[in-house]
């Protein structure tokens, strides 16, 4: 259903409005009567009243025109006869700012009753609506206007968000409170800002994900529609309370859920307001906000894991190498190299700590073309460098317009994709107001270089709110107060540009309960997992130490024991490897039935491949998203190492490869110091494989084979547990 009553309503009328500023109903009926040159306001109090010279009325019975939207500002226990009021009157949406009832049921069915009549209802519990281009304002606090659109759940961050845009020069096109999001989620918010032509880059704070994998196509949905998502979330985990079902468990928190998802769609996931507002800034800058103008140049290629030639260099220190490693084989996209920034400013040690702020968040400072360093100095005094950093040399006092020149042959010269202006431009005016007309028409020329080379220009600066700096800003020239947050906005952009996403993966139907997994034992997994195409040794299940021998006899040896029923078979003295003969497997049977009392044991056969690497391999069902599916290092180390990728499952063999690939000690399995390279295709296959079985059983909340044994002949699954749900 629609939102539009909800951003742009023919009329409001606002229930429990008040005269007094302390009051929340104040300021709703303030914000209301903002915009009655565009639409009809009533304001609603059973006390009386007035404000601004419109009279309260006593309910919403009296009023002489249908209320489109109503905001909902009362004690909880008057909210829902003032909503069965609204819809008498006609209303079809409804913002409740206070508790919709004494507890989640009476919410729910607060809702449920007023989309059965075909509205939506916002809330309970939030802070409101606003809309700065329809002149929308329903809440408290002030919001600046600008064009980043924000869903939030908490109100109090979203004020914080509002006063650091404001600082920058930026604001809201948008702003939506979920509150409990009893109807309208976050999904429906977003997918709203995303249609919203004002809005250029779309921000959102979420707790709460409910439907993950709708929220994951929304994601999706906006970066195929040329809008960036910023995202923050909590960083709360139940690793702890998981970690004795398994190790898929353990190693998959809630925020790595949300990470991959954010990854695998395009959307950015930010660790505060602060970097938000940064990221924004320089995303709603002119000709920057989506990447469709000549600025999407800066970005070169997609990013993709890294090759094993950029994992061997890296580890030894060639990060030269590292960065023009070579390609994937088959339908792998070029492998990106970083962000190339130029750094001019008017003192040699801003610019070298610019630098390495830069550098330290994966950005590249190169060494400038001698055409590049040649123009530069065309323009420096004697002593002045013109490597990279650019140190000014005091020229930029003698002559303001050193500042332009300097930088236009920069963005010109097309070597770097950025030019990053740090020092004290701005602030000039500021001891010497005689020169704030010529400050200002420097930083008119800067813009204009830009937006002439259609390549980034970020400006950091010891200034505040200076006329330059205003003009700047005004011709889309992000400004910053600390070089790290030009840094960290640079590399976050960088990031979103080279991002290549993939559309959710769509969940199989559920099979019927008669194919359902009733256990998560190694024999019942073993079986559903073989059926799907994943390999396994040979084995057979016994009870008793003559089972066991005689099993051996088929099975041959060396071959392995285990005892059925654990979670953790090694740490509870449930696996014995190697054993070679009768006499070794009836002692190892006696040990591991007195260490465990198990009942049921699985003799199998011992595979070792040379040049081997034990992955795990696990799917965890989260209650938002569905389906997860991790792979990592693993044995018995794999806790210990946490070297793990994530993704949603089910995977596509190229998602499953680039997995495998991401992981820190991916060289491992692509050929470390000569060892042939094990067989990827293979390993990604069992991902996939493994990733199917899941998704397709649902009544399994954890599916885990630890070890995947890959190697240059393929793929073996050594064992493997189950979680019921």
């Amino acid at each position: 259903m629609s939102l539009d009553a909800l951003f742009d309503p023919r009329s409001v009328a606002v229930v429990g409005a008040s005269a007094n500023r302390a009051k929340w109903g104040y300021w709703l009926a303030s914000g209301a009567l903002a915009g009655r040159t565009r639409r009809t306001v009533h304001l609603v109090n059973q006390r009386g009243g007035g404000l601004d010279g419109v009279p309260f009325l006593p309910d919403l019975g009296s009023l002489p025109t249908v209320p489109e939207h109503v905001v909902v500002a009362v004690p909880p226990q008057q909210v829902r006869p003032v909503v069965v009021d609204g819809l008498a009157a006609g209303a079809r949406c409804f913002t409740v700012i206070t508790s919709g009832g004494t507890g989640p049921d009476e919410e729910r069915e607060l809702a449920a009753l007023v989309t059965a009549h075909g509205g939506r209802l916002l809330g309970p519990n939030c802070m409101g609506v606003v809309d700065t281009t329809t002149e929308l304002r329903l809440s408290w606090g002030d919001f600046p206007s600008g064009s980043v659109g924000l869903v939030s759940q908490s109100g109090n961050l979203a004020l914080e968000i509002g006063r650091l845009l404001a600082r920058a020069g930026q604001g809201f096109s948008r702003f939506v409170s979920l509150g409990n999001q009893r109807d309208i989620v976050a999904a429906d918010a977003l997918d709203a800002l995303i249609a919203h032509e004002a809005t250029r880059v779309v921000a959102a704070y979420v707790e709460d994900f409910r439907d993950g994998r709708r929220l994951a196509r929304t994601l999706a949905t906006a970066r195929a529609s040329g809008k960036p998502v910023l995202l923050l979330t909590l960083g709360r985990s139940e690793a702890s309370g998981r970690a004795a079902a398994s190790h898929t468990g353990a190693l998959v928190s809630t925020r790595a859920v949300v990470e991959a998802a954010c990854r695998d769609t395009g959307a950015l996931l930010l660790e505060s307001a602060g970097e938000l507002v940064d990221t924004a800034v320089l995303m709603t800058a002119t000709g920057h906000s989506a990447g469709r103008s000549a600025a999407s140049r800066v970005v070169v290629a997609p990013t993709v894991p890294r090759t094993a030639e950029a994992h061997a260099h890296a580890a030894e220190g060639h990060v030269g190498a590292a960065r023009t490693a070579a390609t994937h084989a088959d339908d792998s996209p070029a492998p990106a190299r970083p962000l190339r920034v130029a750094v001019v400013g008017d003192s040699g040690g801003q610019g070298a700590l610019a630098a390495d702020a830069l550098a330290a968040r994966g950005l590249d400072v190169p060494e400038l073309d001698e055409a590049t360093r040649a123009a530069v100095a065309a323009h420096l005094p004697g002593r002045a460098g013109g490597g990279n950093p650019v140190d000014l040399a005091g020229a930029g006092e003698a002559d303001l317009r050193t500042y332009s020149r300097i930088t236009a042959a920069l963005l010109a010269a097309g070597d770097t994709d950025a030019t990053v202006l740090t020092g004290y431009f701005g602030d000039y005016a500021t001891a010497n107001p005689g020169q704030a007309a010529h400050e200002c028409e420097v930083a008119r020329e800067l813009a204009q270089a830009a937006r002439d080379t259609g390549r980034l220009l970020v400006v950091h600066t010891m200034a505040r709110d200076t006329p330059a700096l205003g003009v700047l800003r005004e011709h889309g020239v992000p400004v910053y107060e600390r070089i790290e947050q030009a840094a960290a906005a640079l590399a976050y952009t960088a990031r979103h540009r080279r991002a290549v996403p993939e559309p959710p993966p769509v969940l199989p139907n559920r099979p019927p309960t008669a194919g359902r997994v009733r256990d998560g034992d190694y024999g019942t997994v073993r079986t559903l997992l073989a059926s799907h195409g994943l390999d396994f040794p040979a084995a057979a299940f016994v009870g008793t130490a003559d089972e066991a021998v005689a099993a051996a006899r088929r099975t041959g040896y060396p071959l392995v024991l285990k005892a059925m029923g654990l979670a953790h078979k090694t740490e509870a003295g449930g696996v014995a490897l190697g054993i070679t003969d009768e006499a070794g497997l009836r002692a190892a049977f006696a040990r591991m039935r007195a260490a465990t009392r198990a009942t049921r044991y699985a003799v199998e056969e011992m595979v070792a491949h040379p040049h081997s690497v034990e992955l795990i391999a696990g799917v965890r069902y989260d209650p938002a998203f569905g389906p997860v599916a991790m792979v990592g290092l693993g044995g018995v180390t794999a806790e210990l190492l946490a070297d793990t990728a994530l993704a949603l499952a089910p995977l596509t063999p190229r998602r499953a490869r680039d997995l495998l690939l991401s992981l820190r000690h991916a060289p491992l399995l692509t050929g470390w110091r000569g060892a042939p390279a094990v067989d990827l295709e293979a390993a990604a296959d069992a991902l996939c494989a493994l990733a199917r079985a899941a998704a397709e059983h649902p009544e399994l909340a954890e599916l885990e084979v630890n070890p995947l044994l890959v190697h240059p002949g393929g793929a073996v699954a050594l064992d493997a547990h189950g979680v019921p749900a």
